[in-house]
């Protein structure tokens, strides 16, 4: 048996077309499902249904064989025993330093301001702030982090950006990028061993359907 962590949403959604080439087709939608493991048309296939976050956790353990993960996710989970074939290209987006409309970020960055940061991805914001020389107490959020500089918690976030729409919304615009994101194609470095023979040809066939999608 073969299983592949997912996240709902749009990593599920965009992984599908992708399972569809694999011969892989889940026998039901995970938003309309209470199930968190999903049987495919496959004995041999089957999803399990995790917080993005967790993805890399699930995978590196062993508790699934497969995953497919975001960038930012897996340079904030950071864990070993972890094999990335394939960057899958789905899912794209930025994560970015925002601050609300009006707020001189270069010039307290100039004078060496002490800032407050709301974010969840803790380890990249410290990385990058940390290599500009610039001062900043992290706080973590989980969510809703546009809110923080609104109500006085923060002066910036740091928060994956697709659109836009929504820091817009919230009169909030981003200053700075800090890297691009796409999601990854992850794999149990013992399971690729143990189960390779059946592990390979999904790679394989992934590899071959971002290829056409290029």
């Amino acid at each position: 048996m073969i299983t592949i962590a997912l996240s709902k949403g749009r990593i599920f959604d965009e992984t599908l077309p992708l399972l569809d080439a694999a011969g892989i087709v889940p026998l039901e939608n995970p938003e309309s499902s209470r199930k968190l493991i999903i049987g495919t048309n496959r004995d041999d296939v089957q999803l399990i249904i995790v917080r993005a976050s967790d993805v890399p956790t699930y995978v590196q353990y062993g508790a699934a064989d497969m995953g497919v993960a975001g960038r930012d996710v897996l340079i904030e989970h950071g864990g070993s025993n972890i094999y990335q074939p394939l960057d899958l290209e789905i899912a794209k987006c930025r994560l970015m330093v925002a601050v609300p409309e009006g707020f001189d970020y270069e010039g307290a960055v100039r004078r060496g301001a002490r800032l407050r940061v709301a974010t969840k991805y803790i380890d990249s914001a410290r990385e990058h702030f940390a290599r500009k020389g610039v001062h900043v107490d992290l706080i973590k959020l989980y969510g809703s982090m546009e809110l923080a500089p609104l109500v006085g918690l923060a002066d910036a976030i740091v928060d994956l950006v697709s659109t836009g729409g929504t820091l817009k919304a919230n009169k909030l615009v981003a200053v700075e990028h800090i890297y691009d994101v796409s999601s990854r194609l992850i794999v149990n470095q013992a399971a690729y061993k143990l189960k390779r023979d059946s592990i390979k040809p999904i790679i394989d066939t992934f590899s071959a359907a971002i290829g056409k999608q290029a």
